[in-house]
């Protein structure tokens, strides 16, 4: 027995000395993790790369300061109507110059295959013209594409940018703001160039605005890092590189992320900094945001604004389907049929709520509007200038069922002209947008965009009799895309007597 427990004995201690290796190995292991990840934060502060950063890396220690959000601006002050009570169609007087309705020939649309291959061919052939008896030689060279480092489809294209390892060691670690400081020493000290300038390449190509950007470098952040507060960490790094105005902050334990807009986007909440309104694009149409703790400070020469203006479209490969539209006026029926590019149609739908001038000014797909424009033309040429726009407004008021954004969206959803065209339902800002884009390119005549506390129209300027307001001194009457059978010059009964909020100003093409 005493042997037994003498061997029991020596086991305990064997054990006990087993444990105590492991406890100091795993003691040695979180030391050694420690150290090293000490020693990228110890490198990356002696590494940066730009002038700036430093400067800039150590104003990220000071005192932070805390900031409440604004509360989010909504489009309108009441909810639109949940439905339109059509009026009796009358018959329009006849008034005006005779129309002609200028189209350009049709083109025939085709699609390019996205290139997807690592190698291409290039065929170089001899300058002169062989003799008669000569083969004509064709020499034949393979060219290697560097392949990028991380490939990503953005809205049908295949796009590709270059990073640097050094990426994958940031961290947000603490989850404090040493560890916001620590995430950008890392970032600052990497060899990020490569990357900035595939973006910027790939924006020159798409023909991207500063939303196709946003969204492109959330996609890439998105690829890169697993968590959400990592990512807005790079994101933010990556804006601040490309100029754009742009703070991180906390709010709790997570990252937040906030970008200057020098006009409203509505629905967001937002932060003031210097007279700025800093807005939390995340938190788009999910209410306040709080309190985020922050500093006030601007990263060095980053001052552009996120402008969400669309003033030409992205350059995309196309991904056509096609769309018929049916409507009747005085008991006829008319069509017309158009192929729309299901890519661009994706690329709006991640807008948020910008202001009314970016949906006013924004232009249609050219063969889209070519293709509503052909059909139209047979119905309008020839025809007085009264009838020929009463014809479109009828168009836009029954090609359509009314339906409000929340309804449809979940959310307010103010749409281009082109996705008014794509969907079946719309409501009265969506109609109003697409029929001051038609009337200003199929008629070449002045038109505004008309707001209510609960409503949009438009009013054209023409002289016309009927309802009308009055804009920088001059009378336009009012045309509005969402009272069924309504003539031009004819309000719903319940804005006739009703002041108009504001006005959007329609720019012609130049």
């Amino acid at each position: 027995m005493q042997t037994n427990k003498d061997g029991e004995l020596k086991q305990f201690k064997q054990f006990g000395l087993f444990s105590l290796g492991l406890l100091l190995l795993a003691s040695s292991l979180t030391a050694q993790s420690f150290e090293d990840f000490k020693r990228v934060q110890e490198n990356s502060f002696s590494e940066y790369r730009d002038a700036r950063d430093k400067e800039f890396g150590n104003y990220l220690k000071a005192q932070w300061e805390e900031f409440t959000s604004k509360k989010p601006t909504p489009l309108y002050e009441k909810p639109k109507p949940k439905a339109i009570t059509p009026t009796v169609q009358k018959k329009i007087e006849k008034i005006g110059p005779r129309v002609r309705v200028v189209v350009p020939k049709k083109e025939i649309i085709t699609t390019k295959p996205l290139v997807k291959e690592i190698k291409k061919v290039v065929l170089i052939r001899p300058v002169n013209k062989p003799k008669p008896a000569q083969k004509q030689q064709v020499k034949v060279v393979v060219v290697q594409e560097k392949v990028k480092d991380v490939n990503l489809l953005y809205f049908g294209q295949s796009v590709g940018v270059n990073i640097d390892n050094k990426f994958k060691e940031m961290k947000f670690y603490p989850q404090n703001q040493n560890g916001i400081s620590n995430a950008f020493s890392t970032l600052a000290s990497s060899d990020y160039e490569d990357t900035i300038s595939d973006i910027k390449a790939i924006q020159k190509d798409l023909n991207l605005n500063d939303w196709g950007v946003y969204v492109l470098v959330n996609m890439i952040s998105n690829s890169l890092f697993e968590t959400p507060d990592e990512q807005k960490l790079f994101s933010w790094f990556i804006f601040n590189k490309l100029g754009y105005a742009i703070k991180v902050g906390l709010a709790g334990k997570h990252i937040v992320v906030m970008h200057y807009s020098h006009r409203m986007i509505y629905d967001t909440p937002y932060y003031t900094f210097k007279n700025k309104r800093f807005f939390l694009i995340s938190r788009y149409a999910k209410g306040s945001a709080g309190r985020v703790y922050t500093y006030k400070q601007d990263y060095p020469q980053a001052n552009k604004p996120l402008d969400l203006s669309l003033k030409t479209l992205p350059n995309f490969e196309k991904n056509l389907h096609s769309k018929t539209l049916t409507f009747k006026e005085f008991g006829k029926k008319y069509t017309t049929s158009f192929k729309y590019d299901k890519n661009l149609i994706d690329f709006m739908a991640t807008y948020p709520q910008a202001d009314y001038d970016t949906y006013f000014n924004a232009p249609m797909d050219k063969e889209l509007y070519d293709q509503i424009a052909q059909d139209l033309k047979p119905y309008l040429d020839g025809k007085k200038a009264s009838v020929a726009i009463n014809f479109v407004l009828h168009f836009v008021q029954k090609a359509f069922k009314y339906e409000r954004d929340n309804a449809q969206f979940g959310r307010e959803k103010v749409m281009f002209s082109t996705e008014t065209l794509y969907y079946d339902k719309s409501d009265c800002e969506d109609r109003t947008i697409l029929f001051a884009y038609l009337v200003k390119k199929l008629f070449n005549i002045s038109v505004v965009g008309v707001q209510y506390s609960d409503h949009m129209s438009t009013a054209l300027y023409i002289p016309m009799r009927g309802d009308s307001v009055k804009v920088e001194r001059r009378k336009f009457v009012i045309a509005d895309p969402t009272y069924i059978n309504a003539n031009i010059g004819m309000s719903m009964p319940k804005y006739k007597s009703k002041i108009p909020e504001s006005f959007i100003m329609v720019r012609k093409d130049k």
